[in-house]
């Protein structure tokens, strides 16, 4: 990703929430008031005039035949973790942290979040962009949440914890979405010895990659042209787990997996109605700190 711009793959991301949103009230599965506030120049339109049928029926074929599967999987995904997010929150949950926050609106839309403490945790320029649009939405940010701004090039997670004084003695969930697999080993296991810290009864939501989809794409439909076109836009995937081992390296932090879904499986659980192939090789991971 280039630094002076935001994410392609973040405002994709906020164009299917956005598309989402504005579904009838008993077909869609989450609303999100903000999404579309993130979107820029045809994704902006694009999102605007999707309540018409004929425009809505046009950006979705454009988007299933560019990023097979992406849409269905990413709206599925949103609302998967959003479940998973309010289960945890059923037991004691006493703040949330978000890695990676990017355009996540959840502590904004979720109303079970508004007596919680949030903190979103991003890079400067992303959480600079994010925190200028919502005051200009809102008028000011909301007491809740806190933006916290982090260079890897330059400072840890720990160091971050340590400079913002960071309770780890609290019950936490943290969600790291749409992350892992722009990293390499050496920080996914940094962000888990960060993880294992926090309080037993914390949980941790994250999203990766079948590493099977980096060693041979195409064994995945669809899956060869999309990592081309993210190293065009300079988004390359960098890691993957295998999901059989996805088990015995959380319990090398004290973790306990308790669902690993990939995007067929989420998509059959949430959108039936909705079949799609591709994106198969995209998972989300709930586990729990022991």
């Amino acid at each position: 990703m280039k630094a002076d711009k935001a994410s392609q793959t973040a405002q994709l991301m906020a164009l299917f929430r956005a598309l989402e949103t504005t579904l009838p009230h008993n077909k869609r599965l989450f609303i999100d008031p903000y999404a579309a506030s993130f979107l820029e120049g045809k994704l902006q339109l694009a999102a605007r005039l999707s309540p018409l049928s004929f425009v809505r029926r046009y950006v979705q074929r454009t988007i299933r035949k560019k990023i097979p599967g992406a849409l269905t999987s990413g709206i599925a995904r949103t609302r998967y973790i959003d479940d998973l997010l309010q289960q945890t929150l059923q037991h004691h949950i006493q703040q949330v942290i978000i890695l990676g926050a990017g355009f996540d609106t959840r502590a904004l839309r979720l109303n079970s979040l508004s007596n919680i403490p949030v903190i979103e945790i991003d890079h400067p320029n992303t959480a600079r962009k994010k925190t200028s649009i919502l005051k200009s939405k809102l008028g000011h940010l909301p007491n809740h949440i806190h933006y916290w701004q982090i260079d890897f090039n330059k400072e840890s997670l720990q160091e971050l914890a340590v400079r913002e004084k960071l309770d780890f003695s609290i019950p936490t969930t943290i969600i790291w979405e749409g992350v892992t697999n722009y990293l390499t080993a050496a920080a996914i296991d940094s962000t888990f010895a960060f993880a294992q810290q926090f309080a037993k009864g914390s949980y941790i939501i994250f999203t990766y990659v079948h590493q099977q989809v980096l060693d041979a794409p195409e064994n995945f439909f669809g899956a060869t042209r999309l990592l081309k076109d993210l190293d065009a836009i300079e988004e390359r995937w960098t890691f993957g787990f295998n999901p059989e081992k996805l088990s015995a390296y959380l319990q090398h932090y004290n973790f306990v997996l308790l669902e690993d879904s990939g995007a067929s499986q989420y998509r059959d659980k949430y959108l039936p109605d909705r079949p799609e192939k591709g994106y198969e090789f995209y998972r989300v991971a709930f586990a729990s700190k022991v």
